[in-house]
């Protein structure tokens, strides 16, 4: 272990020096006269002329076995970290770019799928709408970082974009593609809590006689018996060619994923369709493109791992007789005791929680190609994104959990309907005279994004009328105007300039148009220099130096209402209603709003060097940014007497530098023989350096729930600090080493503890993100492996701030504890301690596979690929809990990501 930390502190230094790894593999290995193309929004773009800092993987470069997209591209390119939101099946992934650029603002880049922008709010009954794309209908990722490549999309792209491209036909005879995957998975391993033994041993000594007794006989391990070893299968057929010029692709899949914990699983059907005809002497190019997926879930049971962790290890799972459902209970004065934990089986025996997701996305996309002046198109992309999910949540009235409302029953709908048009004009010319290629592109959008959910009561077996509510049917439309131009200098000298305008619904007032339209600008410049006559003939194949400014915006609020600028009332809820004679009236109630709300704007710099030597066998690029986000959008606490205790704000300011880095190797590039090796490493720093103005120096905004106490929260954004920082006491230690019970660091020296002593201790932000790749064939054989490590990134361990020596003498029952509360012996939780902020840097080996490839086995040119893959397979950490990889750094019941076997086959033909 310690070897392996030197070599953790060791390689971020050795990497950022120089030796990075480029995840731009695409088309690394074939000849030199075939150019590498990448998308830039609204065009395409040799990427030997790119100017902004934009990567490309393709296919070939993704990682096999992904369930959903994000994890096609995970440790592949530097500057972007990607995380799973949970280990359940369908869960998806949540995608940084450059770390966090916002607080209350959206986090996640602009999703281009196909042409057609999405929206950035989920779908109800699904965990991630990314998820709803099949994987394998998925061609290229081209993700575009610095706000020069991005400021072409305006209002929506500080956090970045990234183009999504599906698969299509070629004309030619019919080909035939069929992928099936058969997956094992296993969980990593259990929250360490005490064994049976240990329980006995730790409630005997700390716990009085009266709680001793309440010891059981069973020796029962709670989170053997919710999880499962899990099966999974994936099956793909793909067929493409051309008929009469119509080139085409039809593609069907279905995934199936069980989850390993026990009632968990994802089923998921899609079918793809891509045209590709033209038209009019090849003048009209027309792509449609049109996508349908059903998707059926079945969630975990809400709070069900956290009640394995801690229900007590001596007790039996079925209490002998038939009341509640026959699973033994904490019982209390003959009845339920209310305050104890749920017997965790019973739980899941008690709850069935189901959705059904509908969604269908498609587009037309024209490309008229004008007779009397080829080289001016005219472009329109038209699409409709409609998502229908209807769910279902039931709790058993005769299990512990529902036990007291006889039962519970809750269903839900939700109906989105997004619209998309755009036209714009396209001129590529090159000028012979002044040896110059000029790019033009001018274009107009519109977007309009509707949502329409029901309210959704909750039902009893008590026949007690439920709360009511009020249902949200909302519109946003997104209006704007854009254009680009890129010239090209004797294939030397690059400069691009773009702008766009947008108007967005979202921050309409009611009074005035004034925070509707905001401009966003970039421009960049490119440095060819490997085509200077000083360097022809020295073996550098690249040599490009890229510098860039732009701006771009942030519209998305999370946790605020749909038009926080908007004055609106409401119908009051169910539970506030005024009594008047013998009957309740709903009244009507305003909604907090800020009629001078706006968008954030972040401005970013960005210079970087792309390089290639011996015939592109190294190759690579290395970038520095700076990301200044204004404006940003902070839900802040607010004076008392207004109608709520928050509102949403343009309070903040935030700075954000890095570095990042990636450089591929091909050692080997013979006949029968290839070895590619691919690294990668980012690092940056957030600082939020102002909130809200006028606020004195001590002002903070608290966030990040924890489980344990009412309303408690360990991190804050502060003016000096990264976000997300943990706010905690420092604790004191004796000479042994051993942390004191309840006793902190007094920091002011006021000779007291209060909270006037917490500090801002580490927080989620890494130091460095670091990827590995490798790729192998020879022959026949094919092998690859991917790796990252993330260091410097710290995780709240909830589990273990819950547990102390009150577990074993509270409200008339037992519960187990984290391992370190025997050696700790707090008397009470200390949820404050920095303690419990452990250091989580990792490295995780995240992909193995191996393949052999049988060629020509049915039929000349057909093929029969068998390959073997394992997932999640090692991870080295420091950290106590079950995995260090926690998206939002706080670790209470986290689902565990699993190990993953499978054996797949692919046959073309």
């Amino acid at each position: 272990m310690r070897n392996y930390t030197k070599v953790l502190k060791i390689a971020p230094a050795f990497l950022l020096a120089g030796t990075m790894l480029h995840a731009q593999t695409k088309d690394s290995l074939k000849t030199a006269d075939i150019e590498q193309v990448v998308l830039i929004g609204y065009g395409k773009q040799k990427k030997t002329d790119v100017t902004g800092s934009i990567s490309s993987i393709s296919s070939k470069d993704f990682n096999g076995g992904a369930t959903s997209p994000a994890q096609l591209i995970q440790g592949k390119t530097p500057g972007v970290s990607i995380t799973g939101n949970s280990g359940a099946p369908g869960a998806g992934s949540s995608i940084r770019i450059r770390g966090i650029g916002t607080l209350n603002g959206s986090q996640s880049p602009l999703i281009v799928i196909d042409g057609v922008p999405q929206d950035f709010n989920g779908i109800s009954g699904a965990a991630d709408p990314l998820s709803l794309i099949n994987p394998n209908d998925i061609e290229t990722f081209d993700i575009l970082k610095d706000a020069s490549a991005t400021a072409i999309y305006g209002n929506r792209a500080s956090n970045g974009v990234i183009l999504v491209t599906t698969k299509r036909g070629s004309a030619g005879k019919l080909k035939v593609n069929f992928s099936t995957l058969a997956s094992v998975s296993t969980k990593m391993k259990n929250t360490p809590v005490l064994n049976a033994a240990e329980f006995r041993d730790f409630i005997n000594a700390n716990a009085s006689a009266a709680y001793a007794a309440k010891l059981g006989n069973a020796d029962t391990n709670w989170q053997d018996l919710i999880y499962q070893t899990a099966w999974g299968t994936d099956n793909n057929v793909a067929l493409s060619g051309g008929i009469k010029g119509l080139p085409y692709r039809l593609s069907l899949g279905y995934n199936e994923q069980n989850g390993i914990v026990k009632t968990n699983s994802f089923r998921r059907t899609s079918v793809g369709l891509n045209l590709t005809p033209k038209f009019l002497d090849n003048h009209l190019s027309v792509t449609v493109n049109a996508k349908g997926t059903f998707t059926d879930n079945q969630f975990v049971a809400g709070g069900v791992i956290g009640e394995a962790t801690y229900f007590d290890p001596t007790q039996p799972v079925y209490s002998g007789n038939s009341a509640y459902g026959g699973y033994y209970e904490w019982l209390l004065n003959g009845g339920l005791n209310v305050n104890a934990n749920a017997n965790p089986l019973a739980r899941l025996a008690a709850t069935r929680d189901v959705s059904s997701i509908w969604r269908g996305l498609g587009n037309i996309q024209l490309d008229y190609k004008f007779h009397f002046l080829p080289d001016l198109h005219f472009n329109v992309n038209a699409g409709y994104d409609y998502a229908k999910s209807d769910g279902a949540k039931t709790e058993n009235g005769l299990y512990k959990v529902a036990f007291a409302d006889k039962g519970r029953y809750r269903s839900y709908s939700q109906e989105k309907k997004n619209k998309l048009l755009e036209t714009y004009l396209s001129y590529t010319k090159n000028v012979e005279a002044i040896n110059t290629n000029v790019d033009l592109v001018g274009g107009y959008a519109y977007q309009n994004f509707y949502r329409f959910e029901p309210f959704a009561p909750t039902f009893n077996g008590n026949n007690v009328p439920p709360v009511m509510g009020n249902n949200v049917e909302v519109r946003n439309v997104l209006l704007s105007f854009y254009g680009r131009g890129i010239f090209t200098i004797a294939n030397k000298y690059i400069v691009s300039a773009s702008v766009r305008r947008d108007g967005a619904s979202r921050f309409w007032n009611g009074v005035d148009k004034k925070n509707l339209w905001g401009t966003f600008p970039g421009v960049s410049l490119a440095w060819k220099i490997n085509e200077e006559s000083f360097l022809k003939g020295k073996g550098i194949n690249t040599l490009k130096l890229r510098a860039g400014w732009g701006k771009t915006g942030n519209q998305e609020l999370r946790d605020v209402a749909d038009y926080p600028a908007y004055s609106s009332y409401n119908l009051s809820n169910g539970g506030a209603q005024y009594y008047m004679g013998d009957t309740f009236y709903q009244m009507l109630r305003p909604n907090i709003f800020n009629p001078n709300l706006t968008w954030e704007t972040t401005t970013t710099k960005n210079i970087g060097l792309d390089y290639g030597f011996a015939k592109n066998r190294i190759f690579g690029s290395i970038d520095l940014f700076e990301k200044v986000a204004d404006g940003l959008l902070v839900d802040s606490p607010i004076a008392a007497g207004d109608v709520s205790n928050h509102n949403a704000l343009n309070a903040g300011t935030m700075n954000s530098k890095g570095i990042e880095g990636s450089i591929t190797l091909v050692p080997v590039k013979a006949e029968n023989t290839t070895w590619e090796l691919s690294f990668n490493a980012t690092h940056y720093n957030s600082e939020i350096t102002n909130l809200v103005n006028g606020a004195d120096a001590n002002y903070y905004i608290a966030v990040g729930d924890i489980s344990g106490g009412v309303g408690n929260k360990i991190q804050a954004h502060v003016v000096g600090n990264r976000p997300y920082a943990f706010l905690v006491y420092q604790q004191v230690y004796d000479n042994a080493g051993k942390p004191l019970d309840g006793v902190y660091v007094d920091r002011n020296g006021d000779g007291k503890i209060n909270a006037s002593d917490q500090y801002y201790y580490k927080s989620t932000q890494p130091d460095a993100i670091l990827g590995f790749n490798t790729k192998f064939t020879h022959r026949n054989w094919d092998a690859g492996l991917s790796a990252r490590a993330v260091i410097g990134n710290y995780v709240y361990n909830n589990a273990a701030s819950n547990s102390s020596l009150q577990s074993g003498s509270t409200n008339e029952y037992l519960q187990n504890v984290y391992y370190t509360a025997v050696d700790n012996k707090f008397s009470i939780p200390r949820y404050f301690s920095d303690l419990f902020v452990e250091n989580a840097s990792f490295f995780r080996l995240d992909n193995v596979n191996v393949g052999y490839n049988f060629r020509d086995v049915f039929s000349p040119g057909s093929s029969l690929r068998v390959y073997g893959m394992a997932q999640n397979v090692l991870v080295i950490t420091k950290y106590t809990g079950v995995d260090p990889e926690v998206f939002g750094g706080i670790d209470n019941g986290y689902y565990q990501m699993p190990r993953v076997y499978s054996l797949g086959l692919n046959f073309n033909f």
